[in-house]
């Protein structure tokens, strides 16, 4: 059975996920480019071609981007970290950093349903990495010194919980009707608009 002993403050964490995130996000920019030599009629293919490159590209930028601000929150009253937390920490760091082969698919091959289902299933994983890391800061007063933990309101683990079962939700569903299946991401949008004033009024 797992014991929480304080293994040191969050900082070499904290510094460990900001490369992490600045990593995965720089490797979405590698994939973007137009080759050289191209006459006009050629250029204006590239970059039509390019389209939906950068629509992975603003996508998979808002989503970590999003988490990167998340993790920052959930650590923001954490003055020591314990076994589990690391663990958990490095698992979902882990994922993120796997994202940019699951934009790839998505830019290359979105209308595939594999890869749509492929890609809602990593940011689920992701998504389900900071719910249990919140969660279990929430429950461990003693790594906050006594502190009220943000990221332990009812509302911040909704927020958290909705975006898994969006993403989760959308693996089976891209396999039964396909690409369309990624409209659903947008219900994420009023909902963690809605959901964020109502944490910013609660704090």
């Amino acid at each position: 059975m797992w014991t929480s002993r304080p293994d040191g403050g969050p900082d070499r964490l904290l510094t460990l996920a900001d490369g992490v995130f600045a990593i995965a996000i720089t490797l979405l920019v590698l994939d973007l480019y137009v080759p050289r030599g191209l006459d006009a009629d050629q250029y204006d293919q590239a970059l039509r071609r390019l389209l939906p490159d950068l629509g992975a590209y603003v996508l998979s930028v808002t989503v970590l981007g999003s988490f990167w601000h998340d993790h920052r929150r959930i650590f923001r009253d954490v003055r020591e970290v314990d076994g589990q937390v690391i663990t958990l920490s490095i698992a979902g760091l882990g994922v993120a950093a796997l994202v940019p082969f699951p934009t790839r698919l998505l830019a290359e091959y979105g209308d595939e349903p594999v890869s749509v289902a492929v890609y809602a299933a990593a940011v689920a994983a992701m998504g389900a990495g900071h719910l249990a890391l919140a969660a279990l800061l929430a429950k461990r007063p003693w790594l906050r010194h006594g502190t009220p933990s943000e990221a332990g309101t009812t509302l911040y683990l909704l927020d958290s919980a909705t975006m898994v079962a969006v993403f989760a939700v959308t693996v089976p569903l891209a396999l039964v009707i396909g690409s369309h299946a990624m409209w659903l991401w947008l219900v994420l949008v009023p909902v963690r608009f809605l959901l964020g004033r109502r944490l910013q009024k609660q704090t």
